[in-house]
């Protein structure tokens, strides 16, 4: 068996894991990157790239108003607790650390998210200035490593071409009603086209393709090694702690030895069969790639890592709605935009609204979940006028120009002239629904919603459209034809990690670190307890442990050479 030597072995290249990555190298560590796949930034890839930081640097520079004690305030009415535990003061107190060191140190730039509120109106939550996003970035500066990205995710992209939140996303919603967006949308456009023509794939990376590829080239410029499809099968014991781990790349195993510790960052369970029937007790669609299949979790209990299992929630829940795909396959959409529309509704197969359809999509499913009786199946109806359609898209339906006979034909869409027609092709309570749009259109009209408030929280009104009134997020369901798509329960990722300390170390059973042990991202127990307080919590903690992993590491004692040798764990929780 081969065998290969490093400071620092990371498993998994997302945000989190590079992150981990680039601060031990920065540190002057050898740093080695292992995935399982043949391309780089896993579900982070995938993102909106948008991280929950609060005081962070470029919110203080705005002179943005936020406090310690607000912050503080907001989280512990979120998470319905008297006190933050050790990891949420961590994350707190690091996070902003660890964004004045990617914008000082290497490739990684934000912008600020000044207008994106926290998801609720509890005490302490703030209008805007918590949130990040990567800057956008040219995909040459790459050079060969660019094959190596993962590409934004095909559902939600447009022929390849990623679309920013904020002005651009803007511009292409007013592509058919401004002059000034049509052209901006054109040279986009353009610009995509000649890019895959002339690369294979487009250029201007936006999103959480931005941060990755941020991340990849601050990590080739430090040196750090990276293996694309190398699959960590075990981890390696010896001398009282992880020492490596074992790896399948092209075919062969190869024994890496750590000198300072192994970090695992492989995204999570949101594809683990077994552990998703264990957990969740519902059908599941992850929006995640299909390779998030809990081999992080799984390596780390190997060795007596515990996993959580008293969060609020055991994902980041989303509707999803099931894409077709020609083979007979099906991948899940994840509904994160259009439901704050105006000309949109939610209703169960009853015809009746459940929930504030503006709200954080985990909210969105929580309630979905709560008003769906035992032994049903957790499904929803997002329906939505002519108008509303042609403005905004639904689901995988893209907005006007394009034509939505394949998406009809294949089940996917339904559409009728009527409501009533329409519920008779969802199964849905024809009479129910009519009187339901009726009262709903009536109070759209005024901007108001008395049963579920939509529209009223900051949150709500930056999901809608500003250019709409009375409410930025009200509007009449008036103008067929009329159309639906079933929302089904799906996730972003799941929460349920390994229990780590503040220093993102592993715990046993009885709370003992497991020497050499690192979990960060979404192998890490949900710093939030589970719970949803606003945009970005799965990266910003995520890369706020990758970097306080990687200063961990950094001050973990070298062992003599020689030392590393993997022996058989002698303990009840011996790995492999």
């Amino acid at each position: 068996m081969n065998e290969r030597h490093c400071d620092v072995l990371v498993i998994g290249s997302g945000a989190s894991g590079l992150a981990a990555a680039v601060t031990a190298a920065h540190q002057g560590l050898e740093v080695l990157v292992a995935e399982k796949t043949g391309q780089i930034g896993g579900t982070s890839a995938w993102s909106g790239g948008w991280l929950w930081i609060p005081r962070n640097p470029l919110a203080q520079a705005e002179g943005a108003p936020d406090s310690e004690e607000a912050v503080e305030t907001y989280l512990r009415a979120e998470l319905g607790v008297d006190e933050l535990d050790e990891r949420q003061r961590a994350f707190l107190q690091h996070g902003p650390l660890m964004v004045d060191f990617f914008q000082r140190h290497t490739h990684v730039q934000f912008y600020s998210g000044s207008r994106m509120p926290d998801m609720h109106s509890s005490p302490g939550a703030a209008r805007g200035g918590r949130s990040l996003c990567a800057q956008p970035y040219d995909g040459r500066q790459l050079g060969p490593w660019l094959d190596a990205l993962c590409p934004p995710l095909d559902l939600i992209s447009l022929g390849g071409m990623g679309i920013a939140s904020g002005a651009d996303l803007a511009h292409f919603l007013n592509a058919s009603r401004s002059p000034r967006s049509a052209w901006y949308v054109a040279r986009r456009l353009l610009r995509h086209w000649r890019d895959w023509l002339l690369h294979g794939r487009g250029l201007h990376l936006v999103n959480g393709n931005a941060l990755v590829a941020r991340l990849l080239r601050s990590a080739l410029d430090l040196g750090v090694h990276l293996e694309t499809g190398a699959a960590a099968t075990r981890l390696l014991w010896g001398e009282q702690r992880v020492a490596g781990a074992e790896l399948k790349l092209e075919g062969q195993l190869v024994k890496v030895l750590a000198r300072r510790g192994v970090v695992l960052a492989c995204g999570g369970f949101p594809h683990d069969r077994q552990r998703i029937d264990r957990l969740f007790g519902h059908e599941h669609l992850s929006a995640a790639p299909k390779t998030n299949t809990g081999d992080g979790l799984n390596l780390g209990e190997s060795v007596g890592a515990q996993v959580a299992d008293r969060l609020s929630s055991p994902a980041a829940w989303t509707p999803v709605s099931r894409v077709p795909h020609k083979d007979g396959s099906f991948s899940g959409f994840p509904h994160l935009m259009e439901r704050a529309k105006p000309g949109f509704i939610a209703v169960r197969s009853d015809g009746r609204r459940f929930t504030n359809e503006a709200d954080s999509y985990h909210d969105f499913m929580n309630a979905l979940f709560r008003a769906t009786p035992a032994g049903e199946e957790p499904a929803a109806w997002l329906i939505c006028d002519q108008r509303a359609r042609r403005r905004y898209g639904i689901g995988y339906v893209r907005p006007f120009p394009f034509p939505t006979g394949g998406q009809v034909r294949s089940g996917y869409l339904k559409s009728a002239a009527s409501l009533a027609e329409l519920a008779k092709l969802c199964g849905i309570d024809g009479e129910q629904l009519q009187a339901t749009v009726a009262t709903f259109n009536a109070n759209a009209a005024c901007g108001v919603d008395p049963e579920f408030q939509r529209g009223a929280s900051a949150y709500n009104q930056a999901q809608g459209e500003p250019l709409h009134g009375p409410n930025p997020s009200l509007g009449v369901l008036e103008k067929g034809p009329f159309h639906a798509v079933k929302l089904l329960p799906g996730s972003l990722g799941t929460f349920a990690g390994l229990l780590t300390d503040a220093s993102a170390r592993a715990l046993d059973k009885q709370g003992t670190i497991i020497p050499g042990l690192y979990a960060v991202g979404n192998d890490m127990a949900s710093v939030m307890g589970g719970h949803y307080p606003s945009g970005g919590i799965t990266l910003g903690p995520g890369m706020t442990f990758g970097y306080v992993a990687g200063l961990s590491l950094a001050r973990e004692r070298i062992r003599p050479a020689g030392s590393a040798a993997p022996t058989r764990r002698s303990s009840p929780c011996a790995g492999p």
